[in-house]
């Protein structure tokens, strides 16, 4: 009995003790990192992101995720805000996201930012990225992950999209969840 007693509080020790760490790691990302002001809300991008020029006018912000685990490519995070008017309801968004995906796979969450709404679409699939609202999509790349996010600001919605290799969108999410999770309003 007394080994069996001794075992449970040995376990717990080590669950807690893995808490703690995962709990040290998301407030190290969220205090970490430089920040992105974009005008309404604020964000702290964690290291590792590698900023780029937005490669369209619509995109306020674009980072470059280095691949790993033996992926072949890197993860592309953007950022999108279209005004007090948005670009459509949250779920119009979610369903084009959705239809990105070839065969999508999983789930949507609700939740909050500092006191902002916060839908978050988490799906694997082949991706097939759409060049534009107009446009036809482009290539389609097997074994993909999307992990994206809508920040109801008060002077709108801003929309956050990680794409990229499964392995490599796997790396990044604990540091894109951080990175949602520090917006704050301006």
């Amino acid at each position: 009995m007394r080994k069996l007693v001794l075992s449970v509080v040995v376990l717990a020790s080590l669950i807690a003790c893995d808490t703690e760490k995962k709990e040290a790691k998301q407030v190290a990302m969220m205090t970490g990192g430089t920040p992105l002001n974009l005008n309404a809300i604020t964000l702290m991008v964690p290291g590792g992101w590698q900023g780029q020029e937005p490669s369209s006018k619509m995109r306020q912000a674009q980072y470059l995720l280095p691949r790993q685990g033996g992926d072949t490519e890197d993860a592309e995070l953007v950022v999108f805000y279209f005004g007090s008017g948005n670009a459509g309801s949250v779920e119009a968004n979610l369903e084009r996201w959705r239809g990105q995906m070839k065969g999508a796979q999983g789930e949507t969450t609700k939740g909050t930012a500092n006191g902002m709404n916060v839908t978050t679409l988490d799906v694997t699939g082949a991706y097939a990225q759409s060049m534009g609202p107009m446009m036809k999509a482009g290539e389609t790349k097997p074994d993909y992950r999307m992990v994206a996010s809508i920040v109801e600001s008060p002077a709108g919605a801003y929309y956050f999209k990680l794409t990229g290799p499964g392995n490599t969108v796997a790396h990044w999410n604990d540091s894109f969840a951080a990175f949602i999770a520090s917006a704050k309003g301006s």
